[in-house]
């Protein structure tokens, strides 16, 4: 910027003294001589900036080339995160998205078999996005896998999960969170909700809240957090969603909204999971009208016959 405001200074002050001198070359040879040094001197600065700011292009374009490497192998490693397949058996039927707004999602899902024949769902909200956000919810999804697999209960994962994450992360982050956990033997479902928006649970009588809990992670070290439980019966779906969803379009105006989701679930309750899921999304982003706001992810459970139930 500097160069570039003492070019424009010089060139005027070299058309000045040229348009007043125009008269004076034939008559003046210092004036011819102070004239063309004036313009080879301009003509040199011109050229070494236009080289300076050709090597700032190059190097900007270095730049972001391996940024966005770096954000295609975060991305890669965020996906591989993501459960690849769901359990197939144990009386629930499953279907997830998660739709980042940004290339990188703070957002997080994962359903997992225990080697007990139990079956852990969770959704996590991580707060801040970008690759900070990516990192933490990488953290939580290692933790968390080494928690279940010790057969601890909701109440204890969680517990744990927010002492860690309290030890490794500044105040201001945090993460909310629902642990579930389902018994397939007794069709019972243990769940803890960590400051997450809460998950719907309808059935053909009406649509229950699954709210008990305790603060998000990673706030208030030596938090407790009670389970709740509920029994699902065949047919009952369970929703889990982030904000994305129900606060789309807020900065539009008016959000997407929890009552307008609940309503929208008992619409098309009966229909697949997918057909739902896809129902929701289309419906969030038409009210946003505009690129996502927020991180969109939504996890669906249907709760089915098992073989010898149906038998």
């Amino acid at each position: 910027m500097r160069d570039r405001i003492y070019l424009a200074v010089f060139l005027m002050a070299a058309g000045v003294l040229l348009y007043l001198g125009r008269g004076l070359f034939e008559r003046s040879a210092v004036v011819t001589w102070a004239l063309t040094f004036g313009g080879t001197t301009a003509a040199a600065i011109l050229g070494m900036t236009l080289y300076r700011v050709q090597l700032e292009l190059r190097a900007s374009r270095h730049e972001l080339a391996r940024k966005e490497a770096e954000l295609n192998f975060a991305l890669e490693v965020q996906r591989a995160l993501f459960p690849r397949q769901f359990p197939a058996d144990g009386g629930l039927e499953f279907d997830a998205v998660c739709l980042p707004a940004r290339g990188i999602s703070g957002d997080y899902y994962d359903v997992l078999r225990l080697p007990d024949g139990r079956v852990v769902f969770v959704i996590a909200d991580v707060s801040g996005k970008g690759i900070s956000a990516a990192i933490l919810m990488s953290n939580v999804h290692a933790v968390l896998r080494i928690l279940a697999a010790e057969g601890r209960s909701p109440g204890e994962v969680c517990a744990l999960l927010n002492q860690h994450l309290c030890q490794i992360t500044e105040a201001a982050r945090f993460a909310t969170f629902v642990y579930a956990e389902w018994s397939p033997l007794e069709r019972h479902l243990r769940y803890v909700n960590a400051g997450h928006n809460a998950p719907f649970l309808l059935r053909s009588a009406g649509c229950q809240r699954l709210e008990s809990g305790g603060p998000p992670l990673g706030i208030f070290p030596g938090s407790e957090f009670p389970a709740g439980d509920v029994q699902l019966h065949p047919s009952d779906l369970l929703v889990f969603f982030s904000d994305g969803i129900t606060e789309a379009g807020a900065l539009q105006g008016e959000q997407f909204g929890e009552p307008r989701l609940e309503s929208l679930l008992h619409a098309h309750r009966q229909k697949p999971l997918a057909e739902i899921r896809q129902a929701v999304l289309n419906a969030a982003k038409k009210w946003t009208g505009t690129e996502l706001d927020d991180d969109m992810t939504l996890l669906l459970v249907r709760a089915r016959e098992t073989a010898k139930e149906a038998t």
